[in-house]
């Protein structure tokens, strides 16, 4: 398994699949960073040779913020939205959707397990 940023990557993969395992470095990103080290897209993992690792590596480590430097980013993104009252740092706050999707239904994710209400009961039917 090749470590690379402090992450074990999957040796079975391909280079492009398995940089998606980094924090930060999506789809897009590892097509650009196999490409600049010059690796073949059919290359998986444990057939790196030392020097393109190296290669690799040396591209993450001077052109990409990841994994820790990168979650540290996106939460002060998100502190900063809280702070200064945003209508999307509010939604953050109390833990609902962000962008615009409904509540009304679905959004258990953001929501939670439900929470059931006393007296919500339907009426029944008298005949």
């Amino acid at each position: 398994m090749p470590r690379i940023a402090g992450v074990d990557l999957p040796a079975n993969k391909r280079v492009e699949i398995a940089l998606t395992y980094i924090y930060g470095i999506g789809r897009s990103t590892a097509k650009r960073i196999r490409e600049q080290a010059q690796i073949d897209p059919q290359t998986k993992m444990r057939d790196l040779t030392e020097q393109e690792a190296a290669r690799v590596r040396e591209i993450i480590d001077r052109d990409y913020t990841i994994e820790g430097d990168k979650r540290r980013e996106v939460a002060a993104n998100i502190q900063r939205l809280i702070e200064t009252g945003t209508y999307r740092g509010q939604r953050h706050r109390r833990g609902l959707p962000v962008r615009g999707q409904r509540t009304r239904t679905n959004a258990r994710t953001r929501k939670g397990k439900r929470k059931t209400v006393a007296g919500r009961r339907q009426p029944t039917a008298k005949t």
